[in-house]
């Protein structure tokens, strides 16, 4: 038993440079610090010891245009270890001269993130390219290998790729209100053979979508920053799905939802003929393909008294009390918290009967929104203040209710509140009574008569005191002369 360890020590020893074998080192390699308007430049990424499965949108970098990638691989023997190497080279093709800046940026290569701090990028005039003079001397090795031939310009030609475009949705008929997630994706099968790449993704997506997106939905986007590569199995077959666009819509009348077929150009690679080892293995080429038109129904609603007022989803009920005994005139604070899958951005308010016995105050109301794994989830919260003016037991649900309908279950639910509020102290009733008061002026109204009287008054006596006040004056004036 005791000799069984240092053989055990040995066979560990003899496996760690096997071991080592797969460890993977990912970097990246920027291109010259100047270039020629005839050159190009290139960023590449290496990944040691592995395959590439997945990468990332290489940069835009101003001054300069892309102009499609490629891919190397080597492998080493030295002292019987074996390494390996596989890289995909960008390359980008100077449009003017001047001084450019790569900014910093960050690539995600088999879910691994690598960054870079960019580099200043010298575009100069176009570099004189020298030809080596020992090509054109006469060498009896090349007529033994034929480079003295001239070369044949190599030929590609178009493999038929195994995959497609599509537009689905979760749904094919909805109620008015409720929700579906319409995914916008490409598709790749595991026995394709055609190489692939996507192409100014960004840009294709905005002008796609103004024809996309329909009119009569509210939209809750997912967006999607990245795209990645996951695997679905569709009839069957294995593919790998790359999601461009995802979005949650809520129809908003009865007009069926219509998404028309629309274009995505990718990179298609046409692949040598004939590859050799010293000659480019493929041409870049594009390649449109098509989405079919997708047609989502609405249907209406159940009858009901509120069914053009309602939310559609499935929600539940979430309370809270600060206190449940208060007095008269004492204030608490309420929380309706609806939380649950919908539209949680057109959830309406709720609708508060008036009353005297409690005097509630419009709420502070907040909002929590989720978009995840194809489900719009959240939360809307209102806040209330309440001041009783009565004392007595108050059932809540008589003053708080919400509401909904359920598409799952197709029926109507209402979510009402559970507390119960005790109020002690004395009635404020008087206290409101002179508050309101308006004076000893409005309170003799209720004693005050109220007969029809004629404004058509007898004006004799007016008359007659006129006549005085004449004669008094023409009496004053009188004595005043006379003196």
């Amino acid at each position: 038993m005791k000799k069984s360890k240092p053989i055990l020590l040995l066979v560990a020893f003899m496996l760690l440079p096997l071991a080592s074998l797969k460890a993977q080192d990912i970097s990246i390699q920027l291109g010259k610090d100047e270039v020629g308007l005839n050159e190009l430049f290139t960023i590449t990424v290496t990944l040691q010891n592995g395959s590439i499965k997945s990468y990332s949108d290489f940069p835009e970098i101003d001054g300069f245009a892309k102009r499609g990638t490629s891919s190397s691989s080597k492998t080493n023997i030295v002292n019987g270890q074996i390494t390996s190497s596989q890289s995909i080279i960008q390359r980008y093709l100077p449009l003017e001269e001047g001084t450019f800046t790569l900014n910093s940026f960050t690539m995600e290569l088999n879910g691994t993130s690598i960054s870079s701090n960019g580099k200043t990028i010298k575009i100069t005039p176009p570099v004189e390219r020298r030809r080596n003079s020992r090509r054109n001397r006469f060498d009896p090795f090349d007529d033994l290998f034929g480079r003295n031939e001239p070369r044949k310009a190599p030929e590609f030609v178009d493999v038929k790729e195994d995959a497609f475009l599509a537009l689905t949705t979760d749904k094919d008929e909805v109620y008015v209100g409720e929700g579906f997630t319409t995914t916008f994706a490409f598709y790749v099968a595991d026995a394709n053979r055609a190489p692939l790449q996507f192409h100014e993704a960004g840009k294709q997506l905005s002008t796609i979508l103004k024809d996309l997106k329909p009119e009569n939905c509210w939209e809750e986007n997912f967006n999607i920053e990245n795209i990645y590569g996951e695997r679905v199995t569709i009839g069957g077959k294995n593919y790998t799905r790359y999601k461009i666009y995802q979005a949650a819509f809520y129809p908003l009348n009865l007009e069926p939802v219509v998404f028309p077929s629309v274009p995505f150009e990718m990179i298609k690679y046409r692949v040598a003929k004939s590859p050799s080892f010293f000659g480019r293995d493929r041409e870049e080429d594009f390649k449109t393909f098509n989405t079919r038109e997708k047609t989502v129904k609405v249907k209406a609603l159940p009858p009901h008294p509120l069914k053009d007022a309602v939310a559609v989803g499935d929600f539940e009920l979430d309370e809270k009390i600060d206190k449940t005994t208060v007095e008269t005139g004492e204030s608490f604070e309420y929380t309706f918290n609806i939380y649950g899958e919908g539209n949680i951005a057109g959830i309406p308010d709720l609708t508060i009967p008036s009353t005297k016995t409690i005097d509630i105050y419009p709420p502070n109301v907040s909002q929590d929104i989720n978009r995840g794994s194809g489900r719009v989830t959240g939360s809307k919260q209102y806040s209330y203040f309440g001041i009783p003016n009565e004392p007595g037991d108050y059932d809540l649900k008589d003053y708080f209710g919400w509401v909904f309908f359920n598409p799952e279950k197709e029926t109507y639910d209402t979510l009402k509140s559970t507390v119960k509020l005790k109020v002690t102290g004395e009635s404020k009733k008087n206290v409101s009574i002179s508050s309101t008061d308006l004076g000893s002026f409005y309170d003799n109204i209720d004693v005050a008569s109220n007969e029809l009287k004629n404004l058509n008054e007898d004006k004799t006596a007016q008359i007659i005191a006129n006549l005085l006040i004449i004669a008094m004056l023409a009496g004053a004036g009188y004595l005043f002369f006379k003196k």
